[in-house]
């Protein structure tokens, strides 16, 4: 077990990572741990997991152990408070993913070749540290195909969503994808663009070296405004991150800034690497019609084609009005508890009509693990719970308890 980023090296970290996500880099998870974002005074107490052999470090996960489901975008609130109306302790648990990142990549981190013993090893470690530890469940968010289909053999169960994302089809400008839009859609977009530039709104893209040091305490000020104003806003970093990432992660980024009578006003906060742009963070100081749809989607659209980029993935609040010029991409995802628990709590729920209710809030019966979560849950990423609170279930239905823990 790691305490954080800082009991291992750069250099051992990101030789498993490789060409993998740039938020599972040891410099993005350490920036969000050294400003204090991912830490144990927010919920957030990281518990790394490293697999060694010898003095190799041949496997990996970025691990937390929380107090809280905030920052995750993965909603399990509903299996929170069932288990609190059953007298259940659902916090603390324990989550493998990226903090405050809805982005698919790597979560078991591992050289190719070691990568289908490490992932078991890893897995197994998971397991093993939630029931020694007495943690509710374990999670794991946003993971790639490959590694959901090995915890769903292992007896984890899946859930599955959906986010939008542009794929390149090979466009040398952005006129050529504009071409290839229905007539319609193609006009809507040219207008929005009109119109915005008659408003006396310019539109820059900054990227790496070539990003001025003023931007970063600005883009943080857009950050925070926006944030505050919208009624659901959650802020989760603070100044010292983007001060953080202006030294050690300027070679990943991409601002998107847009100005009015020469002044800042709007600006986003992308991040790239390999064939990818992903959008990450948005703000505004002022309303400006059209303005959000030019900043964050064309102009990101329009630097990925220039730069040859394939994907561009837009981040997981995007509105569905913009997804007639995206496409849409299933991410795999799971949560679940062990099959063997599982089967414990329906055999003695059925005497009890809890089955019913667990129908009613949207599980169905699956043929792995005895319950799965039907298609219309959005929630991305693993999750096993430990014999605790399987044996706490168990007790309360036995009990005469029939509350049971709702699904999203």
């Amino acid at each position: 077990m790691l305490g954080g980023l800082g009991d291992v090296t750069r250099d051992a970290w990101d030789r498993l990572v490789a060409t993998g996500s740039p938020f599972v880099e040891w410099s993005w998870l350490a920036t969000l741990e050294d400003s204090g974002a991912a830490s144990e005074a927010r919920g957030w107490r990281p518990h790394h997991f490293a697999l060694w052999e010898g003095t190799r470090l041949v496997g990996a996960c970025p691990a937390y152990v929380k107090s809280h489901s905030d920052g995750e975008f993965v909603f399990d609130h509903g299996w929170a408070a069932g288990a609190a109306r059953g007298g259940i302790a659902y916090y603390p648990k324990l989550l493998v993913a990226v903090p405050f990142t809805p982005v698919t990549g790597e979560r078991f981190l591992a050289a190719d070749t070691d990568r289908p013993g490490a992932t078991e090893a890893l897995a197994a470690a998971l397991e093993d540290t939630c029931r020694r530890e007495r943690l509710s469940s374990v999670h794991v968010n946003f993971c790639r195909p490959q590694d959901a289909e090995a915890l769903v053999a292992r007896g984890w169960l899946r859930r599955s969503g959906y986010q939008y994302h542009w794929t390149n089809a090979g466009f040398r400008s952005f006129d050529e994808y504009l071409a290839s839009l229905r007539s319609k859609r193609r006009n809507q977009v040219r207008r929005e663009r009109r119109e915005l530039t008659a408003q006396g709104v310019e539109i820059t893209v900054y990227a790496g070296g070539d990003i001025p040091d003023a931007l970063f305490p600005r883009m943080f000020e857009l950050y925070r405004r926006t944030v505050a104003e919208l009624p659901w806003g959650r802020q989760y970093l603070d100044r010292r991150f983007f001060t953080l990432a202006r030294d050690r992660l300027r070679d990943r980024l991409c601002f998107v800034v847009a100005r009015q009578g020469g002044q800042i006003i709007a600006g986003t906060f992308n991040v790239e690497k390999g064939d990818t742009l992903y959008g990450r963070y948005w703000g505004t100081l002022r309303s400006l019609r059209h303005l959000h749809f030019n900043v964050c989607y064309y102009a990101a659209i329009e630097y990925a084609i220039a730069r040859g980029l394939a994907r561009f993935e837009p981040g997981g609040g995007i509105s569905s009005t913009c997804a007639a010029s995206i496409l849409v991409r299933p991410r795999a995802s799971t949560s679940s508890a062990t099959r063997g628990c599982v089967r414990r709590w329906r055999t003695s729920s059925r005497a009890s009509g809890l089955p019913s209710r667990a129908r009613s809030s949207g599980w169905t019966s699956g043929p792995r693990s005895g319950v799965t979560a039907p298609a219309r849950m959005t929630s991305d990423g693993c999750g096993i719970a430990s014999e605790h609170l399987a044996l706490q279930l168990l007790s309360n239905v036995q009990g005469g308890n029939r509350e049971c823990p709702g699904s999203q």
